[in-house]
């Protein structure tokens, strides 16, 4: 058996296209433009070229990007005011906080300054009980880009043992809880698993979101799982040993070109669903 290869760079392009008839009918009722703001502390390299990303991407299918870019220096208080006046502000439709922040910083303070009906990120605890109770409300991005995937697959979810391998605030967590909304039975596993290949041979799909270079083994695939790899580790290389789970998934992403391309997009066609809804 060898793996069909999700492409993520392809089902993300449908849903930017997608996005931007939808900004165009909405321009046409309102007369207006959606807006995303994106604040930006300190100068990290990589958050300031995924904030560039955003910003080249938001002119694509016509959403405004507004930058907002504070010091290193700056205070949680500080934070948290700027973050209010954009959640107070009639003309912007989405907020995105660019994390990591700087480590003096009380990032969840942060994010609970962002207006949940602006929280295009998916990433106050409003989003997530949202998330966790199958309501109406903005996902996580790349967990709601993970779901995405499966659907635009095919890849049926009710009834499926799932094992999440990662517990982070903004993937683990939450792709568990969108997982269990649509009737799977999660098993979310971390550094305190017992006997974690026992568990992952178990899944019917399984979602690496844990951030250890192809620490998820080829031979714990069980075969004809569907195998979701959100790893980013450097040197692209991702949570799964792809050459050996490639071989015996029925669907498995590459890193890259497979989760990663659905997170921007998310973001933004749920910018334009704040947009709509507001």
């Amino acid at each position: 058996m060898v793996a069909e290869i999700i492409d993520g760079v392809k089902i993300a392009a449908e849903l930017y296209a997608e996005t931007a008839r939808r900004v165009r009918d909405y321009v046409g009722r309102t007369g207006r433009t959606p807006v995303l703001a994106t604040v930006l502390v300190g100068d990290d390299p990589a958050s300031r070229t995924y904030v560039r990303m955003k910003r080249n991407r938001c002119a694509r299918v016509g959403i405004e990007s507004r930058s907002v870019e504070l010091p290193a220096d700056t205070t949680t208080a500080e934070l948290v005011a700027r973050i209010a006046e954009l959640s107070a502000d009639p003309a912007v439709d989405g907020i995105l906080l660019q994390h990591p922040v700087p480590g003096h910083l009380d990032e969840r303070a942060a994010f609970e300054a962002i207006s949940p009906e602006k929280d295009v990120d998916g990433v106050t605890m409003r989003s997530f009980a949202a998330m966790a109770f199958g309501e109406p409300g903005f996902q996580s991005c790349t967990p709601g880009g993970i779901l995405r995937l499966l659907d635009a697959c095919e890849v049926p979810v009710a009834g499926r043992r799932a094992v999440v391998v990662g517990r982070s605030p903004i993937l683990g967590k939450p792709v568990g809880m969108l997982l269990l909304a649509r009737d799977a039975t999660v098993t979310c596993c971390h550094s305190k698993t017992v006997d974690l290949p026992g568990l992952v041979r178990e899944a019917d799909i399984v979602v690496g979101a844990v951030g250890r270079p192809e620490l998820i083994r080829g031979e714990w695939i069980k075969p004809g799982a569907v195998v979701i790899d959100a790893g980013s580790n450097p040197g692209n290389i991702g949570d799964v040993e792809f050459a050996a789970a490639s071989r015996r998934a029925s669907l498995i992403t590459p890193v890259p070109g497979g989760v990663g391309p659905m997170t921007i997009a998310v973001l933004l066609a749920q910018t334009v669903q704040a947009a709509e809804t507001r």
